[in-house]
């Protein structure tokens, strides 16, 4: 019985840690094509109501979640979340464009986000973040670029 309560509590953490990360951005589906709004070139904005991480972050198109569109920053690669620097990447991102509207020009599909370059206040978010220090080194990044 011990076993079966503690499999039980075990369970409900894993399901409840789950969810917690789930992904809120329902614009573009998790398989299947892309909404034909978001084609390469299109022009779409609106205020960003949810970041993921340092170079991830959501568009509100509409109203609800099935509205907000999933954008990778194409001029900005922010170290990896779980890196050591990844949480101070994301608070950067929250501060300079949460709330705040977004101008975006879309690209492609990455998984189930479009690669686009975002403006707010007519600058890239890519440049914003450069401008205040924010130091890139995701997943992508070349070393080069510097």
């Amino acid at each position: 019985m011990r076993i079966v309560v503690i499999g039980l509590a075990l369970l409900a953490a894993l399901t409840t840690a789950t969810a917690a990360k789930a992904d809120p951005c329902k614009a573009i589906p998790d398989r299947g094509p892309m909404p034909s709004y978001l084609h390469r070139g299109a022009h779409f904005s609106g205020p960003v109501v949810y970041v993921g991480d340092g170079d991830s972050l959501c568009v509100a198109v509409g109203q609800g979640p099935a509205n907000w569109v999933e954008i990778r920053l194409e001029d900005f690669y922010a170290p990896e979340l779980h890196s050591p620097t990844g949480p101070a990447a994301k608070a950067a991102l929250e501060r300079l464009a949460m709330g705040r509207n977004a101008e975006c020009i879309a690209n492609h599909k990455s998984y189930d986000r479009v690669v686009a370059t975002c403006r707010i206040g007519g600058r890239s978010i890519g440049a914003l973040l450069k401008a205040v220090g924010n130091v890139e080194g995701g997943n992508g990044y070349d070393q080069r670029q510097r």
